[in-house]
């Protein structure tokens, strides 16, 4: 595990979180988070009833492959918080990458920022977490 504590202040790590969200795996999230409205699900209600272009991932999923990342970099027991905006969808097919950027350390925390961005570089989440450092 390397933490960004071992980083400079402003320095930045990307990582790849996911090339090509298929399908399966959204309709896996529903499964393992119980929840499955039918804009994630179901083809026919999110583009004829609700007038999306196709079904799209729930937020959370997001949310949790962005969080390993930091729980990657810093170890899951250090992290004392952990926060996120939804700025965009994300539609199957797309490829995400996280940019944590380390804000401050300072009395053993580092503040980090994250930004989401899909293929085209459209930001679809904005975040932030602080985990303890040694």
């Amino acid at each position: 595990m390397t933490a960004l504590a071992e980083l400079a202040v402003g320095a930045s790590r990307t990582t790849v979180l996911v090339e090509d969200l298929t399908r399966t795996r959204i309709v896996q999230y529903a499964g393992a988070s119980g929840d499955y409205n039918p804009l994630h699900t179901d083809e026919v209600y999110a583009t004829k009833i609700a007038g999306y272009p196709s079904v799209f991932a729930h937020g959370m999923l997001t949310m949790a492959m962005t969080g390993r990342v930091v729980t990657d970099l810093f170890g899951a027991d250090k992290v004392t918080r952990f926060g996120a905006r939804f700025v965009s969808q994300v539609w199957p097919g797309d490829t995400l990458t996280v940019t944590a950027t380390v804000g401050e350390v300072s009395d053993g925390i580092a503040e980090v920022t994250l930004s989401t961005r899909n293929q085209s570089g459209q930001e679809v989440l904005s975040g932030y977490a602080s985990a303890r450092v040694d």
